[in-house]
């Protein structure tokens, strides 16, 4: 059945309309935009479904699992959020473990590419492989037995369990071998992304040389910004064209540095993500990151084993991507369309599918999330159809 919205504005990639009607086609997809000049009481804003390229999972499961049933909770915990799609992301495990959670994905990714996946889900589109190439002195929570130098070899291995899926790495450049995984990646159109990182500014910026394109959720698990030795941190505030990640959960990230981030960065620049975990969407309890066990109390999530110890290690996030985009707009005044751009457009154009992902227009699908005159996500349609 075809439809029509009403709104108050819409957000598309190159402009805001003004009063439009967007016509629905009974297939699902966008037959036409018309802008209005007469005003109505509509009070809404449209705008493009989100596009969380670091996420390893929520409503209980991990994407490592990689079944069928953890895909479905997931992807619809997503679509139930905003998000229309995304990249599973795998944490440092063993080489057999991530091997086989690697050709699990890659299977949900193509099943998601046919009439069988359920169109009121968000897609999975491609992964994103955090670790093992990363830095010892900034593992996070990974767990260091699993760390392994860069490896083109056994990188090239991953790619081929995940069927060519790849599509971002997160790489430390400053270990021996990662410059050279970093530009065997950059080469075949994979994106590089800088974390996990101990680098100084010139070990960064030789990264970047080498083809890395953007940092993983900075601020975190990465050297800290010094006035001498600006590290990490600091190339990544500085370097116009780099792209930057950022947990925008009051948690992760103070205000204060969300606004500095965003300053620095800009509205093309910067990228929001959630990092969230199987937690996300849940009560708070005991759940699984990868391979290992996760407690979550009062909004955060906390490696069981550095709790037992005393430490207070963060483990992903409970995040979900439209409490990201809100919390951006209250934290530095960025208006709606800055904010939703940062999860849907800028996240699209890092990874080489602005077109694809970002599509509202017509003949695209009708692919859109309604937010409510305070910024905050009222409603989503997927294919036309809206999500519950």
């Amino acid at each position: 059945m075809s439809q029509t919205l009403q709104a108050r504005r819409l957000i598309t990639a190159s402009q805001i309309i003004e009063w439009p009607t967007v016509s629905i086609s009974s297939d699902g997809t966008i037959a036409g935009i018309e802008p209005d000049s007469a005003p109505r009481t509509a009070n809404t804003t449209l705008a493009s479904t989100f596009f969380d390229i670091h996420t390893h999972g929520g409503a209980g499961h991990d994407v490592m699992e990689a079944t069928p049933e953890a895909f479905s909770k997931v992807s619809s915990f997503f679509a139930g959020h905003g998000v229309g799609q995304y990249l599973p992301t795998t944490v440092t495990a063993s080489v057999d473990k991530t091997l086989a959670s690697l050709e699990g994905i890659a299977r949900e990714i193509e099943r998601a590419s046919t009439s069988a996946w359920d169109a009121l889900h968000a897609r999975p589109i491609g992964i994103h492989l955090e670790g093992p190439f990363i830095s010892h002195a900034k593992r996070g929570v990974h767990p260091p037995a699993d760390i392994l130098p860069p490896d083109i070899g056994l990188f090239d291995r991953f790619q081929q369990a995940a069927v060519g899926h790849i599509r971002l790495i997160t790489i430390a450049p400053e270990v021996p071998g990662a410059l050279d995984l970093i530009h065997h990646c950059a080469e075949r159109g994979i994106r590089v992304s800088i974390g996990h990182t101990n680098a100084t500014a010139q070990e960064a910026r030789a990264g970047i040389e080498a083809g890395g394109r953007s940092t993983t959720h900075t601020f975190n698990a990465m050297r800290p910004l010094e006035h001498r030795e600006p590290g990490v941190l600091g190339v990544a505030l500085d370097e116009e064209a780099l792209y930057a990640e950022l947990i925008c959960d009051g948690v992760h990230v103070a205000p204060e540095l969300v606004r500095l981030w965003l300053k620095a960065k800009g509205p093309h620049h910067a990228i929001l993500v959630t990092d969230s975990m199987a937690a996300a969407g849940m009560p708070e309890g005991e759940y699984v990151l990868g391979t290992f066990a996760v407690k979550v109390a009062n909004g955060r999530a906390f490696a069981a084993d550095d709790l037992d110890q005393g430490k207070h290690t963060l483990a992903g996030s409970v995040l979900t991507l439209d409490r990201a985009v809100s919390n951006l707009q209250r934290f530095t005044g960025a208006p709606l369309e800055v904010a939703s751009r940062l999860a849907s457009r800028n996240p699209a154009i890092l990874l080489g599918l602005g077109d694809l992902i970002d599509g509202m227009e017509p003949g695209r699908p009708a692919n859109i999330n309604i937010f409510n005159e305070a910024g905050e996500l009222e409603r989503t349609l997927l294919h036309g159809k809206a999500v519950c």
